[in-house]
């Protein structure tokens, strides 16, 4: 199938299967798709969806079964997936757990691989990069998928996606705890991705891609490397793939679309989606040169971009903004501002300009703008009480926020 810019939508929600007493993760992902395919099988279609494995047994994923044509609607469309699951998950004492991270998840102890068809990949990464990490065992991500057809397109794409990339935190961030522990940071599964490839800097690169605007261009400055530094540890070639590419966005040849790896798993299915839809209205108006040429955005060099993603991962919409040329891009000048306020400006244009449907996806990204990504939400929550048993009572919060389709709510006072 041939897509032109914005003509589908590709979106993949994961999810942890956790035990429903205690929150620990329970490795148990082929017996769901078993339940649903009648076999042990990596994907299989489930109500105008498709469920599939990930690395590791205790997540599964959502998706669009291809390309949708709208973004309108998909939110019930998941929440009925994630209610199907739960039912199956039931008998097995299990339910589905949002957000980026699992809060107290061991990857030395509690790391299951997942054992069947497509295993051989899995174990070379395991073999080559150690999957026992949270940066391979404990992350779970809202892909979004955007089509192009050709150089121009992919071009203009690319472009605009690498601008947005480093904001992505400061809408999305849902992973404030790690082993237990508050870190300080919101956005802790942005900040094990980044190094989880460390051995082979070709394969993250610096997340922010490189501005490279060809196909040709993209073979041989991003793919070529990574070929080449995983073949002696990879001698059959089974990471010799497009998916061997770690940075937050990748162009997908095979399926004429660049992929976003950076949002962070949300509460429920109408987060993700109010997520995704801001993200690509704000998309087609950069690549619609609404605020600034595409040749200007082309020209944003790599490292200053990498650098505001590594300080959004922090502090997420707090995060303070006086790069006069970057700002410039997107329409604001001459001032700082916080990433949160950007993305307020950046809202209001989208739906403005009618490349954001506010009726559907407003409400929900009114509440992320006026009290915080999810994470500051968690934390708010939390408040001076950081104990396993008030970290266990939000998780579970939580779950039923995904399982009824609620957004955590969470005024700032």
């Amino acid at each position: 199938m041939t897509l032109h810019l914005f003509e589908g939508f590709g979106v993949e929600l994961e999810a942890m299967i956790v035990d429903r007493r205690t929150l620990a993760a329970l490795p148990v992902a082929d017996r769901v798709l078993e339940a649903v395919a009648g076999e042990v099988t990596s994907e299989v279609a489930l109500d105008g969806l498709a469920i599939s494995n990930e690395l590791v047994l205790h997540v599964i994923e959502l998706k669009t079964d291809g390309p949708a044509d709208r973004l309108e609607g998909l939110a019930e469309r998941f929440q009925e997936g994630v209610r199907r699951i739960d039912r199956i998950l039931e008998p097995l004492g299990g339910r589905l757990l949002p957000t980026g991270m699992h809060p107290w998840f061991d990857p030395e102890r509690e790391t299951r691989l997942w054992p069947h068809e497509h295993g051989p990949v899995y174990r070379a990464y395991d073999r080559i990069f150690g999957c026992r990490g949270h940066g391979w065992s404990n992350l779970q991500s809202t892909h979004l998928n955007l089509p192009f057809t050709g150089d121009e397109e992919l071009g203009r794409l690319h472009a605009a996606i690498r601008l947005v990339l480093p904001l992505l935190p400061a809408l999305a961030a849902s992973s404030p705890v790690v082993e237990g522990r508050v870190t300080g940071l919101l956005d802790n599964r942005l900040e094990v991705y980044r190094t989880n490839s460390r051995r082979f800097a070709s394969v993250t690169g610096r997340v922010v891609p490189e501005p490279v605007y060809t196909r040709a261009d993209y073979e041989r400055e991003i793919l070529a490397p990574i070929y080449r530094d995983l073949a002696p540890l990879d001698p059959e070639g089974v990471l010799r793939d497009e998916f061997a590419n770690a940075r937050g966005a990748i162009a997908r040849f095979g399926r004429g679309s660049i992929e976003i790896r950076l949002i962070d798993s949300q509460e429920a299915p109408r987060g993700d989606l109010a997520v995704v839809a801001a993200v690509t209205g704000v998309l087609r108006l950069l690549v619609a040169e609404h605020w600034s040429p595409t040749d200007e955005q082309k020209a944003a060099a790599t490292e200053p971009l990498a650098e505001l993603l590594r300080r959004t991962i922090g502090p997420a919409e707090e995060t303070v903004i006086d790069d006069g040329d970057y700002l410039g891009l997107f329409g604001v000048g001459g001032r700082s501002v916080t990433a949160g306020e950007l993305w307020r400006h950046l809202v209001d244009e989208a739906i403005a300009a009618g490349t954001l449907d506010e009726p559907t996806f407003g409400p929900d990204l009114r509440l992320i703008l006026d009290q915080g990504p999810l994470a500051r939400r968690m934390l708010r929550i939390l408040g001076s009480d950081t104990s396993r048993a008030a970290q266990e009572a939000l998780y579970q919060r939580l779950a039923d926020c995904l399982a009824r389709g609620e957004m955590l709510d969470a005024p700032r006072p």
